[in-house]
C-alpha cells in the first residue's frame, strides 16, 4: 500500500478538476484507513483519545457498498456544547474513496464547509469541503487518534 507521502498525484492534481477531486477523495481513503484500520467499521460509534482533544466517530448509515459516517470534536459542556469541526464523511468500500459530504453551517470552517449557498458548482463546494477533511484526518493521525480495535467497543 502507498504511504501518504508517495501519493504525489495529489499534489500534481488540477485543484477544481474532477481528477483532482477524485485524487483528493482517494487520499481522504488512504488517511481515513490509517485512522479506523477496520473499514467494515464493527461498531457503531467509538471515541479516540489523542493529544488535543476527545474525537467522536458514529456510524449513520450502512448500505451494501457504502458507509455515511459523523466524525467530530465535541467542545464544551450543556447548551455550549458544539461539534467543530462537524463532518460527514461517506465511505465509498469498493471505490476505495471518501467524500465529505457536508460540513455543518454553524461550524467555524464554514468557508470551507463549500455549501450550497456560497457556490452553487458542485466542484467548487466539494473541494475546499474535502480539502479540509484531508487535512484534518492528518491532523487527527498526528494526534495519535486511532479507532483500531483496542481504542473502540466490539459489536456484540
Amino acid at each position: 500500500m502507498p504511504t501518504l507521502k508517495q501519493n504525489h498525484w495529489l499534489a500534481a492534481a488540477k485543484p477544481r478538476s474532477f481528477p483532482g477531486l477524485m485524487a483528493l477523495y482517494e487520499s481522504n481513503y488512504l488517511r481515513f484507513e490509517r485512522l479506523v484500520p477496520e473499514l467494515d467499521l464493527p461498531f457503531d460509534q467509538a471515541t479516540s483519545k489523542g493529544a488535543d482533544a476527545t474525537l467522536y466517530l458514529r456510524v449513520l448509515e450502512r448500505c451494501r457498498y457504502t458507509t455515511t459516517i459523523h466524525l467530530t470534536y465535541w467542545f464544551g459542556e450543556g447548551e455550549t456544547q458544539r461539534a467543530d469541526p462537524d463532518l460527514r464523511l461517506r465511505l465509498y468500500r469498493d471505490a476505495e474513496l471518501v467524500e465529505a459530504i457536508s460540513c455543518d453551517a454553524r461550524s467555524r470552517y464554514v468557508a470551507l464547509a463549500g455549501l450550497p449557498d456560497i457556490d452553487d458548482d458542485v466542484l467548487n463546494s466539494q473541494w475546499p469541503r474535502n480539502l479540509l477533511l484531508n487535512k484534518w484526518l492528518s491532523y487527527c493521525l498526528a494526534q495519535g487518534h486511532s479507532f483500531g480495535g483496542a481504542h473502540r467497543p466490539r459489536v456484540r
